[in-house]
């Protein structure tokens, strides 16, 4: 083993890791990376099929990006945001709020996005303490969402594997059967149905409007509750029921933004105004952490008075507004303009799409889906019942060994094989790492070893 691997092995506890399984499976060595592939130690490569955890946008190592972190390295590293501002973060807080949906006008900048998430959900709840309707301190999500790690974020997600040991610590919320058609929580056909499964937010709604402070949505795709795409119809539904019921609307587009579904921001396909947005990874394409919560003047004068009237948002991270994590999200921003970033990735959209519905007729695949730069594909035992594997055959880690004989990064998600790739990804590489997913599955990838 090498001697760098038994050093961490020695040393570090990884994410989502058990760690007895490194012993058989040792994490990866990474020693640089371009474009779309990492490099290991030994220099054999893989591409980056899910961006580094859904932040990379441009692809590893732009000069842009990279040229405006050493820059402002030069001037500026850190300073406290409370008292004190910079110039990387006013010009960043006025670019989001332009390119934001409309009414999003200011910006309280955070350092991932859990922590944007946590800072939505108390401004909503503050919001409502502040204007004087003190009731009004619970959230609604959906039974599949994933709003981050803290405890708030967790809350506010579907209970499962992620966090079930920790539900004893979560706050009360409530749970809405999500928009997921491959299950439909109502025995109804995508084909022919109306969104009949969002009756049952409506009738939380209705029945406990006077206690909602917010609804928490990740907009079109909840991510890491299995990459489950939703009808737009859903989203600018769930937008009427909560203007309809005096609710705010929290967009967590944490995984959504910077334009992974083709759009800058999800939301834009449905033409909703949110009243807080979150976002992070691909706010600086994956060169530095940040986070930032987007809300209205209308929250932002709830909280705009004489101190001794006590409305102050006390919240703040040490590494708010970090000046070389702004400085990497406006080179990134420069970069959407001067590549003509959503334009090249809706011309290569098309042909992911058509490629990644060529694996419907797969033995396993239950379910094929996707949006944007993003697809995924659900593996069942029978495909006619949908019955899951067995959670003990392990089919989702057996891929990923095969992905990475074959230069493929197949980090799933149970038994749910997705890709997310980077926007700046050429049509040839679509085409090896489809037709290598591809053969790793068709010919049982895994599903024997």
């Amino acid at each position: 083993m090498d001697k760098w691997i038994k050093k961490d092995l020695k040393y570090v506890w990884h994410p989502y890791t058990q760690m007895k399984d490194c012993r058989a499976l040792p994490p990866v060595l990474i020693e640089r990376a371009k474009g779309f592939k990492l490099y290991d130690a030994a220099g054999k490569y893989y591409y980056d099929t899910i961006s580094s955890w859904w932040c990379n946008v441009h692809g590893h190592n732009h000069p842009k990006i990279k040229e405006a972190i050493k820059k402002q390295a030069d001037s500026l590293e850190h300073v406290l945001f409370a008292g004190f501002t910079h110039k990387p973060a006013i010009l960043l807080a006025e670019k989001l709020v332009s390119i934001a949906p409309e009414g999003l006008r200011k910006v309280f900048f955070s350092d991932n996005g859990s922590t944007s998430v946590e800072i939505a959900l108390k401004l909503s709840f503050q919001y409502w303490n502040n204007t004087g309707k003190k009731r009004k301190k619970r959230f609604i999500s959906l039974d599949h969402a994933y709003h981050g790690d803290t405890i708030g974020g967790m809350s506010v997600s579907g209970v499962d594997l992620f966090n079930e040991v920790f539900s004893p610590l979560f706050f009360p919320s409530y749970k809405a059967p999500s928009p997921y058609c491959y299950r439909c929580p109502v025995n109804k056909k995508r084909s022919s149905c109306t969104v009949q499964c969002i009756d049952h937010l409506e009738n939380l709604l209705r029945n406990k409007q006077d206690e909602i402070a917010a609804l928490i949505l990740e907009p079109l795709i909840l991510a890491a509750g299995g990459m489950i795409v939703y009808p737009v119809e859903y989203l600018k539904k769930a937008r009427k029921l909560t203007k309809k019921y005096g609710v705010h609307l929290i967009l967590d587009e944490v995984a959504t933004g910077f334009g992974r579904t083709g759009k800058m921001f999800a939301s834009e396909y449905a033409g909703v105004r949110p009243d807080f947005m979150c976002i992070s990874k691909g706010i600086t394409a994956g060169y530095m952490p940040l986070g930032a919560t987007l809300t209205t003047d209308k929250v932002y004068k709830a909280f705009y008075s004489d101190h001794e009237k006590r409305k102050t948002f006390y919240h703040g991270h040490t590494y708010t507004a970090n000046p070389l994590a702004c400085a990497a999200a406006l080179a990134s921003l420069d970069v959407f303009k001067e590549e003509d970033t959503l334009k090249k990735a809706n011309e290569l959209i098309p042909v992911f799409h058509k490629g990644i519905e060529g694996f419907r007729g797969l033995p396993f695949a239950g379910d094929v889906r996707y949006i944007g730069m993003i697809g995924a594909i659900e593996l069942v035992r029978n495909k006619k019942t949908k019955r899951p594997f067995d959670p003990r055959e392990r089919i989702g880690v057996k891929i990923y060994r095969k992905g990475l004989k074959r230069n493929l990064i197949l980090r799933p998600l149970g038994d749910i094989v997705y890709l997310f790739l980077p926007l700046s990804v050429k049509r040839k590489e679509i085409d090896y790492v489809l037709g290598e997913t591809y053969d790793i599955i068709s010919s049982g990838g895994g599903l024997n070893v």
